[in-house]
């Protein structure tokens, strides 16, 4: 018997040796990951354009919501049941309903045969293998590279889930059906060649408005700092329609894990005043939302507080309408870069992680990344394929503003790599630092140097 506990403790010891190992701590600038990526940022220098001139403009919007309770038809988004993604205490169980439609909107802008298309889901991210499968078949018509296609979510906890596959994912968004990948992908680009088919002439306006009161910092309280900033750019035609996106840092979970009908969260009840106002479309992105709450204030029930927040940001977001200049010229440029990524640092204990080859196996992160700017007139648009924190985009938009630029952060760039917060919170418990920080206590720095190269130091 001792010998059999002597065998049994060393054979524990090896596994946890070939399992663990320390964190790493080594600063970005002198990693491997750094150098990939600035080989490829130098690389990429052709792919980038910045012109000038007259606007054209286009949108559309395709209804997301899946048909339910039918056989299964994934090409035209009937299935015989969709979980909702969101919250892991739904334990993948399935919608019953729809409360209000979910969509996809488009917004296309182009200057002298350049183009940018936006593209915003009512979901809770654009999972990678639907970003990669829309942008091969954009590139194919109507001829955009990646960093044309600007990708985004409004982070609703109430959308379409079983698109991943994985211990994770299966946790967040239920299990794992194929087919919503490809409704998912077909909605992406039918909403994005509508709206360049429908490209006109057009005015365009940028600017954005401060709401603090909206938003709380749910990782440190009130030691931290939140960016209530949310950012705006406008379209208008020659009739007065216009198309607005806008975006804002605070996750959309006003509706919690009891709801299990689809529904938009208060960015829905944002974009409802919107369009009801400018007769147009309004299409919201989940801002920088790592770290930060909606806080709706003194409202009582899920659907009081999505009410209150979505019409106030609303009638706030009308009102900075009113203030912007709409010009018919402009300058857009487009900028990418495939980010190699740190190592996964999937913690046991403050000091070991699971081994990368290992935490691949838990969560299917890929090496790579995408990280993207689109400048139009004096504003950036900056993507990050992640849970953006707001104590990095709020220097970053004021680093912005010194430059004489108006930098809107979103999250959810066409895949989803965990949190990025601040390294100076890694040591945390909770689940941000330490279920959802999957990449080091030095993802932070890495991801906030690599914001300003790409979204404010390449003109």
């Amino acid at each position: 018997m001792k010998k059999f506990l002597k065998a049994l403790a060393l054979g524990l010891a090896v596994l946890l040796v070939a399992c663990l190992q320390p964190l790493d701590r080594t600063p970005y600038l002198a990693t491997s990951y750094h150098e990939e990526t600035l080989r490829r940022w130098e690389q990429s220098a052709a792919a980038r354009f910045s012109t000038n001139g007259p606007v054209r403009a286009g949108w559309a919007k395709v209804k997301l919501t899946p048909t339910l309770g039918v056989d299964d038809d994934p090409e035209s988004g009937r299935f015989r049941m969709v979980p909702l993604a969101g919250y892991g205490a739904r334990k993948g169980r399935p919608a019953t309903g729809v409360a209000h439609d979910v969509w996809a909107k488009a917004l296309a802008v182009e200057v002298r045969g350049q183009r940018v298309v936006w593209v915003a889901l009512d979901a809770l991210i654009v999972p990678w293998e639907v970003a990669d499968a829309a942008c091969r078949a954009l590139a194919q018509a109507p001829g955009l590279r990646r960093e044309q296609v600007y990708l985004g979510a409004t982070h609703t906890h109430s959308s379409l889930g079983g698109w991943g596959e994985g211990p994770v994912p299966e946790m967040f968004a239920g299990p794992f059906q194929p087919g919503i990948r490809t409704w998912m992908t077909r909605c992406v680009v039918e909403a994005a060649r509508s709206a360049v088919s429908n490209l006109a002439p057009a005015t365009v306006a940028t600017g954005g408005f401060e709401a603090p009161e909206w938003v709380r910092n749910r990782l440190v309280g009130s030691a931290g700092r939140t960016d209530g900033h949310m950012g705006l750019l406008a379209v208008r035609r020659a009739d007065g329609a216009t198309a607005v996106l806008g975006a804002f840092g605070a996750h959309a979970t006003l509706l919690g894990s009891d709801n299990m009908q689809f529904d938009r969260d208060y960015p829905g009840a944002w974009s409802d005043v919107v369009e009801q106002a400018t007769g147009g479309l309004a299409l919201f992105m989940a801002g920088a939302v790592g770290s930060q709450s909606a806080q709706p204030g003194g409202a009582a029930t899920s659907g009081e507080r999505v009410g209150r927040v979505g019409r106030a940001l609303g009638e706030q977001t009308l009102q900075a309408l009113g203030r912007m200049t709409f010009r018919e010229t402009a300058r857009l440029g487009a900028a990418g870069v495939e980010l190699t990524l740190p190592s996964l640092h999937l913690r046991l204990t403050e000091g070991l992680r699971v081994r990368p080859w290992l935490s691949r196996h838990v969560v299917p992160v890929r090496p790579t990344t995408f990280m993207q700017a689109v400048h139009v007139g004096d504003a950036t648009w900056l993507s990050m394929p992640c849970d953006f924190s707001g104590e990095l985009s709020a220097p970053l938009r004021e680093e912005g503003l010194a430059r004489g630029r108006h930098v809107a952060v979103t999250s959810f760039n066409g895949d989803y790599v965990g949190y990025v917060i601040p390294g100076k919170y890694y040591h945390l418990g909770g689940y941000e630092p330490r279920v959802m920080s999957f990449h080091g206590p030095t993802a932070g720095d890495y991801f906030e140097d690599w914001a300003r190269r790409v979204g404010l130091g390449w003109e």
